[in-house]
């Protein structure tokens, strides 16, 4: 392992960020499964650095509700994701994502129009070869590219915090169901605002895209809802 150590107060906190941001990351994708138990010694390790810096992203994480401590170990885990909690993040997208969409469109450049184009055409690559991680990086690019742009601080920290505590669950669904069966995203008809200029056209594709993808996530937790009665009926 390597263990880097900053002697200055500015450096210390670049690096709390860094390391914030890089588990952040890492949740965002799912690389960390919900309800699986880590440590901070093992969040750190898998780093590269001291536990120190890992204990504040973690305490910021904890604040974001993308984290829990179990009280019983002191353990870190994904929270559980419910079908109530999942329906209040789906409500918190559609009133945050949108919005965000709507306040790019001004500030929309060519060559930022371009970048979504890559965005989307590298999701459709990934979709194509059945890679469900290289599907949610594309996809987390293309909205947080549009983000950007919106020139909304706030906005876009709520949407991130939100990205936070859906993604692990996002790679659980997503993986089980495979490429094949995602839903058809609304990037192009979007693109295609964008180049014309059409905010309320961008925010009504937006929010049909956040709500198809997170109906998605709904229905697979209702199944296995009504799933698990059954499987403990079977067990007794």
């Amino acid at each position: 392992m390597v263990v880097i150590s900053l002697d200055t107060a500015s450096g210390d906190a670049k690096m709390h960020d860094q390391v914030y941001d890089r588990l952040a990351e890492a949740l965002i994708q799912g690389q960390i499964p919900p309800l699986k138990s880590v440590s901070l010694r093992s969040l750190a390790q898998g780093l590269g650095v001291s536990p120190m810096p890992v204990r504040e992203a973690v305490r910021r994480l904890i604040a974001e509700k993308a984290l829990e401590l179990q009280p019983s170990n002191k353990r870190l885990r994904v929270p559980d994701l419910t079908e109530k909690r999942l329906t209040q993040l789906m409500t918190a997208r559609q009133w945050v994502e949108p919005e965000l969409a709507y306040l790019a469109t001004s500030r929309m450049t060519r060559d930022s129009i371009k970048r979504l184009r890559d965005d989307d055409a590298k999701l459709m690559t990934a979709l194509s070869k059945g890679d469900v991680s290289g599907y949610m990086q594309a996809n987390q690019d293309f909205h947080f590219s549009i983000y950007a742009r919106a020139d909304a601080d706030l906005f876009y920290d709520m949407a991130r915090t939100l990205w936070l505590q859906v993604g692990p669950f996002m790679r659980v669904v997503f993986g089980r169901m495979g490429t094949v069966h995602l839903p058809k995203d609304h990037h192009q008809e979007m693109i295609a605002a964008f180049e014309r200029g059409d905010a309320e056209a961008v925010k009504a594709s937006m929010a049909a895209d956040i709500h198809e993808g997170m109906n998605l996530m709904l229905d697979a937790i209702k199944a296995q809802s009504q799933a698990e009665p059954a499987k403990r009926r079977k067990r007794g």
